[in-house]
C-alpha cells in the first residue's frame, strides 16, 4: 500500500479544505522532491493553485482531494487510490522571473471589491436591467485587476481570476496579519501571484487574428 509521506498535515489539510469547499469532486496533484511536497490544483476559473509543505510524498500523482483530506483528518497515511487520467493541465515553467510585489492589504481590497460588485448587480442589476449572477461573476473574473509595468519589458496584467484565487485559497494568511507582500511572477506566457502561504497560476491566452486569402479558392 503507497503513503501520501505528507508530515505538514495542518498546511496540507487547510489546501485541502479551501479547495474541496470551492469544487468537491476536484484531483489534486502530489509532486515530492527534496523533502517537500508540492500540492497542485485546479480552480473552477481556470487557475492552477499550489502549496508546498513538508514531507516527501509520492514522485507524480493525482488523487481526489476530498479522499485525501478525510485520511489526513483521520491521521492516516494510506495514500488514497490514484487517478492520474484526471489531471489534464499543464504546469508552468519551473524558472520564472518576479516583476513587482503587491500587498497583502492592497490585494484584499480588490478581492473585496469584486465580491462588493457581484452582490450589488445581482441583487438590483445593471442600469436597471437584471443581470444573471454568472454572466456578472465571469465578466468579474475576467477583469484585469492591476496591471504592473517592470522598468523593463511589457506590462503585465494580472487578472482578478489570480487575485480572487489567492483570497479563496486562503494564501494572504489571516486578514491584518504582518505577512510579506505578494509577488507578481512570470514564466513565458504565464503570470502568477506568489503569496506567503500559497501561488496562483494563469496561462494568458494569445489572440489570433485571421486574415481572409482573397486568392485561395475557398477564401
Amino acid at each position: 500500500m503507497s503513503t501520501h509521506g505528507l508530515t505538514g498535515v495542518p498546511d496540507a489539510g487547510a489546501f485541502l479544505a479551501r479547495l474541496t469547499r470551492l469544487d468537491p469532486g476536484a484531483p489534486v496533484r502530489l509532486r515530492g522532491a527534496a523533502g517537500r511536497t508540492a500540492l497542485w490544483a485546479r480552480l473552477p476559473w481556470d487557475v492552477l493553485v499550489t502549496r508546498e509543505v513538508a514531507g516527501r510524498g509520492p514522485d507524480d500523482a493525482t488523487v481526489s482531494a476530498a479522499e485525501l483530506l478525510a485520511v489526513l483528518a483521520e491521521g492516516g497515511d494510506r495514500l488514497p487510490s490514484r487517478k492520474d487520467a484526471q489531471w489534464r493541465w499543464p504546469l508552468p515553467p519551473a524558472a520564472s522571473e518576479t516583476v513587482e510585489t503587491v500587498s497583502a492589504t492592497e490585494l484584499t481590497r480588490l478581492a473585496a471589491a469584486a465580491a462588493g460588485t457581484l452582490r450589488e448587480v445581482s441583487a438590483g442589476g445593471l442600469s436597471g436591467r437584471a443581470v444573471g449572477q454568472r454572466a456578472v461573476r465571469d465578466a468579474l473574473l475576467d477583469h484585469v485587476a492591476l496591471v504592473v509595468t517592470p522598468p523593463e519589458g511589457e506590462p503585465v496584467e494580472v487578472s482578478q481570476r489570480l487575485v480572487q484565487a489567492i483570497s479563496r485559497m486562503g494564501f494572504l494568511g489571516p486578514e491584518g496579519a504582518d505577512v510579506p507582500d505578494t509577488r507578481v511572477r512570470v514564466a513565458g506566457r504565464w503570470v502568477a501571484l506568489s503569496a506567503p502561504y500559497g501561488v496562483a497560476w494563469l496561462q494568458t491566452v494569445r489572440n489570433l487574428t485571421v486574415f481572409p486569402i482573397g486568392g485561395h479558392p475557398k477564401g
